[in-house]
């Protein structure tokens, strides 16, 4: 029994050293999401904040009549706007989403966004798990 219970406490210990490890070679940076906004004249901009195996948090920021393109969602996904004024389609239900509203979809759910309004309008599209830990677990029967 005592080596048991010294196996565990050991066990416990590598993994508390394991992960305080890993946390310190991951650099944090203060992001100011107001800051920057990734606007393009091309079509919807975007960058990551966050990419971690069980979190991705992206910003998009769409000009007036700018969109996301129609897709599914590739995992549970939150929309958290911002600043500005979009319409969030999931599959076919068009929601009207402001500054501070947060919208959610399910994988597998058809969506698109839609800057419809006058002015610039930024989003944070967080996913968690991350969409690569949604294809690797895909056979293991996660959702």
């Amino acid at each position: 029994m005592r080596k048991i219970v010294m196996l565990v406490i050991m066990a416990g210990i590598l993994i508390s050293t394991h992960i305080q490890l890993q946390a310190e070679e991951v650099k944090m940076e203060k992001i100011n999401i107001l800051k920057e906004i990734p606007y393009r004249d091309g079509g919807m901009g975007k960058r990551k904040l966050v990419d971690e195996d069980y979190l991705l948090v992206m910003q998009a920021a769409l000009k007036p009549g700018q969109m996301v393109p129609q897709h599914n969602a590739d995992s549970n996904v939150r929309i958290l706007v911002i600043k500005g004024n979009v319409v969030v389609d999931l599959d076919g239900e068009k929601i009207n989403a402001s500054e501070g509203d947060i919208v959610p979809a399910t994988p597998g759910t058809p969506m698109n966004i839609v800057n419809r309004s006058e002015e610039n309008a930024t989003f944070l599209i967080i996913k968690t798990p991350h969409p690569r830990m949604m294809k690797l677990h895909s056979g293991c029967g996660m959702k």
